[in-house]
């Protein structure tokens, strides 16, 4: 490793832990991810309690919150307290328009997800993060974790020559990508977008690696043949770093919170032919700033 890639672990890592007064929050990685208790979601919570979940959501990026009973309305208030919450596109033919159902039956293929992505890049706005709840979960022993990546980490440890040649530019996200000659569902809106290639955090400003492979197309400022050389480089960053991601392992009534702003997400479909069953919300995000 590189000394400039100790360097960026380092300051993550040597950052001295948060005490809380009204929540227990344990790391799941020292570099993302943590778990949440002392909070019941089904019940309004404290200012206090909501100060100190926000700050351990910057802080972590992913938290993982088990052994919640939720109504629809439970997930929505708790993830109306970070924003707006966004509509599902495309919209259900039926029932809530702010809950996207996650099913995936014993027959199933595929699954969306299965892959290294950030939700809805495309998006001129995409969210400021998702909250997933899991009521049924494959068999024990049958897989279906689900790994997030920091990509302000995947950022700090490339090269500063590197870094230097990301700054100041774009790519354009398109929403087919994620379809790969599939036809999108009906009443799917396609979008497609122009972002910096390394954004800024809104709430820590920190610098975010913006680019999956879901979504990302093209690099204008480049050549075709050079554009598709340096987003291949840096689709491999994630995969080829288990460092900078961590592991949840899904167990019934868990809900997990991440930051789709500056972590990525792989739902890892390994447990065919079981099943499992969620329902996920998103939250509003604004304008990504370089």
């Amino acid at each position: 490793m590189e000394q400039y890639e100790l360097d960026a672990l380092e300051r993550v890592t040597s950052r001295p832990p948060r005490e809380y007064r009204t929540i227990e929050v344990d790391s799941l990685t020292p570099v993302i991810g943590a778990e949440v208790s002392g909070v019941d979601l089904s019940k309004e919570l404290s200012a206090e309690q909501l100060g100190e979940v926000k700050t351990a959501f910057l802080d972590h990026h992913v938290l993982v919150f088990r052994d919640q009973i939720l109504t629809q309305e439970d997930h929505k208030r708790f993830a109306g307290h970070f924003g707006e919450l966004r509509p599902v596109n495309p919209p259900p033919e039926e029932g809530d328009p702010y809950i996207l159902e996650i099913s995936t039956t014993a027959e199933a293929a595929n699954v969306a997800g299965n892959g290294w992505h950030a939700d809805g890049t495309a998006d001129a706005e995409p969210s400021l993060g998702s909250m997933l709840y899991l009521t049924r979960v494959p068999e024990p022993g049958s897989g279906g974790d689900t790994l997030f990546a920091n990509m302000h980490l995947a950022y700090e440890m490339l090269s500063p020559a590197m870094r230097e040649l990301l700054d100041g530019m774009t790519a354009i996200h398109d929403g087919l990508i994620a379809f790969q000659g599939h036809t999108p569902p009906p009443g799917y809106v396609i979008p497609k977008s122009e972002h910096p290639l390394v954004v800024r955090h809104p709430e820590t400003d920190r610098p975010i690696l913006y680019v999956n492979r879901a979504y990302t197309g093209r690099i204008p400022q480049l050549s075709s043949d050079e554009s598709r050389a340096v987003l291949d480089m840096l689709f491999d960053v994630v995969p080829n770093r288990p460092l900078l991601s961590c592991r949840v392992r899904w167990s019934p009534n868990t809900l997990v919170f991440w930051d789709n702003r500056c972590v990525q997400h792989h739902a890892t479909y390994d447990y065919y032919p079981f099943t499992r069953y969620g329902q996920r919300v998103a939250i509003n995000g604004g304008p990504l700033k370089g």
